[in-house]
Formats: C-alpha cells, structure tokens, sequence
C-alpha cells in the first residue's frame, strides 16, 4: 500500500538540518565545469563562449553539445598547440587574432567570455588579464570576461556558477531610489521563467529580473535593495559575489515539485508582504494541479530505494522531493559540496536519519552502492554505463540539468524522469 505523501510545510521540521555528514576525498568521477556552456549559450542569446584549450577539450564539448548540430552554436575553441606551450609562439597576440576574427565574422555578439580549460598555471596564459585588454580594445560595442571550466578545479555545474560570479562586477547598480527588486539567479528555460514571470506578477511582486538574462543588454541591477532566490543550488560564488554588492538572499527550498515550487514563491511573497489569501489564490490552481499529477508517479515510485552519487549538486533538493512527493526511500543522498546555509531549508524538510555524504572516494561509494542493491541509481555518466551492466537501474544526473524541472508546471516531469528508468527495467526483465 502506498503510504500518503507528506503534509506540506513552511516550518523547518527536524530532518537532517544537523545530521552528520561522512566527507570523502579520493578519486572523482565527474564532468568539467566545460558543459555548463551546452545551456548557457543557449540562454544569453547574443552572448559567445570561446574556450582557450586543447583539441582534447574542443572534441569534449562538440561531443557534449551534438544535439545542437541544427543551429550555428555560440561558443567555440582557441586551440592551444605544443609551439604555443613551448613559447614559440606569443600567445597573447595569438588569442587577439582569433577573437578579432570572431567577432568579424559573428557581429552581434555583445558579450565574450574566455574559458579556460585549464588552471593559468597549465595553459600559460592569463586569461583574466587577455579579458580586460580586449575588453578595453572592444568597448562599448561587446564585453568580454573570463572564467574558468576547468575539470582540474570543479565539478561540472560550478561551470555555471563561474560564468554567473563573472558576471556580477559587470551589472549596474541599483539607483538611490530605486524599489526594492527581487532577482530570480540561476540558468532556467525560457517557458520556466515565463511561468515564474507569470506567477510573480499573479502575486503583485516586483520588479523581477533574472540572472542570467536572455540579452547581455538586460543585465540586472545589483544593490541593498536587491532581493534574490536561488534558482538552481550550485551558485555558491555567484551568491557570495551578490552578497558583496549588497543584495540579500531569500530561505528557501529550491522550486523542485509541488512542495519546493510553493515554499520557494512563498519566501518571496513573505518578503514582500503578500497577503496569504492572494498567495493562496495565485498559486492554488498550479500547486493542485502539481499534486493531482504526481500521484500517478507515486504509485509506481513508493517505496523504491535510490542512491544519489555525488555529481551536480541538486541531489540534496532531488532526495527531498522523491522522499516527500513520492514516497521514495533515501538509502545515500551524496553532493560534491554541501553549502549548509542556502540547503538549510531542504536538509530540514528530509527525513530524519538519511545518510548524507559530500564529496567523492568513488571506490568506497561504489562499494556501499553495491552493498545497498537500490532499486535507482543517480550517477555520471561515467559510472552508469559500468552499473547498468551489473544489473543496476540508473539515471543520469547531467539530464536533470538539461531538462526543465522548475515550477509546478514541470512537477510531473521530473517524476518521470525518475520513473523512466524503472519501467525501462521492468520491460527488459520480462
């Protein structure tokens, strides 16, 4: 029998918001912070991503980004050869040549970022002052800035997080005058922010701008009267970037099913004073519609066991909406890094005892996975492949990034997402 989903809350409840966390430090099996420019060049739509590295990196993301061969994609790479390490060539007056050549051919790029697939120290060249040199050669017309997506230092959703801190130096600051201002931070896709647009306007809540902007001439202003919500939990630097401008973050889960979606609205209309009889207006149709949709997940999903690897960072908020929406135990929830300040709302509303673990000694979590025998497995794709063929049941975690998730409207499809696999599996054991 099913067990009922659990009543919805805005208090913290015990959950794990002190549980002990096992922390691990060994070998990694993730993705560099590369991948990120797969969804970000689609989102900042006059905006180019130039990736300074090897032809190894070039092959990586033309692999990772095969499903956009129907459109002139908006990032390439500057290709580091042995005469350009071996200091045969300069490299400075290399990369200007080729960002000249870019932005010939590709005129109505506004905004260039320089992506370094590789510390400084390994690819000999400072990226951050080629930045502000072009940057200086190129203005007003098209600013250009650096980060880095190198695998060597991040997992690969801090690839996000990067380009955004990047970004941050460069908005505007908010006018002496100004109201206050609510910023929605975090790559999402175009229909998920005209939803959230939609709903904060049911709300009276305003003005929302989002970070990033689908135009680099949209950038939003930055101040003490800035409010902002974390879309997506990775963004630790952008966040912290934010902060140092003087704009304040707003507790709250992330909007991840019927639960996280209203509590995450909710947090901003406490913030602006939302009668709760409006709130419960605007938002009932979508909540009721999120719950009604669910449950047909639920009844495939309840009681199945997963184990999250540690991989993109919204395994956390994942782990909170499969074990409160649909009823799904919680053997390991592991996260490359767990920020306890913005999860502090998702650890509360976990069930209380689930085993938490942060970063990675893949061996030894293999060994517990094993030992486990879940019925679901979120992993890389590195480890899925090597699972799948012992038998295990996976889902990638690099499409829960692809794909929309946010919002009530998308409730039902990140059950799915999870659902899938497992019919898979029963159709292949019969």
């Amino acid at each position: 029998m099913n067990r009922p989903a659990p009543a919805l809350t805005s208090a913290p409840v015990n959950g794990c918001g002190e549980a002990p966390v096992l922390r691990e430090r060994g070998q990694r099996e993730v993705f560099c912070g590369l991948t990120g420019i797969v969804w970000l060049h689609r989102k900042i739509q006059d905006a180019f991503f130039l990736v300074v590295g090897s032809r190894t990196c070039a092959h990586l993301i033309q692999s990772a980004a095969g499903v956009m061969i129907f459109a002139e994609p908006r990032f390439a790479t500057a290709i580091i050869e042995e005469r350009d390490l071996a200091g045969m060539a300069d490299m400075d007056a290399e990369l200007d040549r080729v960002v000249h050549k870019l932005l010939e051919r590709r005129p109505n790029i506004r905004l260039l970022f320089l992506v370094g697939s590789c510390p400084s120290e390994v690819i000999k060249l400072d990226l951050s002052r080629a930045a502000e040199r072009l940057s200086r050669n190129f203005a007003p017309d098209v600013r250009i800035l650096n980060y880095s997506g190198s695998g060597i230092e991040t997992t690969f959703t801090q690839g996000e997080d990067a380009c955004l801190a990047s970004l941050v130096p460069t908005l505007p600051r908010e006018a002496p005058e100004a109201a206050p201002s609510l910023m929605v931070v975090g790559s999402l896709s175009d229909v998920v922010e005209d939803q959230f647009r939609r709903m904060f306007d049911r709300l009276g809540i305003g003005p929302v701008r989002f970070l990033p902007p689908r135009r680099a001439t949209e950038l939003p202003p930055v101040g003490p009267k800035t409010l902002y919500l974390l879309a997506q939990p990775f963004l630790a630097d952008t966040a912290r970037a934010l902060e140092e401008a003087g704009a304040r973050r707003l507790d709250a889960p992330f909007p991840l099913g019927a639960e996280g979606s209203l509590l995450w609205f909710r947090a901003a209309a406490d913030a602006w004073g939302v009668d709760r009889s409006r709130f419960d207006e605007a938002t009932a149709l979508g909540h009721q519609r999120a719950k009604r949709a669910l449950e047909r997940y639920r009844a495939q999903l309840a009681g199945k066991r997963i184990f999250f690897f540690p991989d993109s960072q919204l395994e956390i908020p994942l782990a909170r909406f499969l074990a409160r929406e649909l009823s799904m135990q919680l053997i390991e929830v592991g996260t490359p890094y767990l920020h306890r300040n913005h999860l502090a709302s998702e650890l509360a509303l976990l069930p209380a005892g689930t085993a938490l673990s942060e970063g990675q000694d893949v061996e030894r979590q293999l060994d517990r996975c094993r030992a486990a025998d879940p019925d679901i497995v979120v992993c890389g794709l590195g480890l899925a492949n090597p699972l799948e063929a012992e038998g295990t049941t996976t889902k990638w975690s690099i499409e829960l990034i692809f794909t929309p998730i946010q919002g009530f409207e998308q409730a039902a499809d990140l059950a799915e997402l999870f659902a899938r696999p497992v019919t898979r599996r029963k159709r292949l054991m019969v």
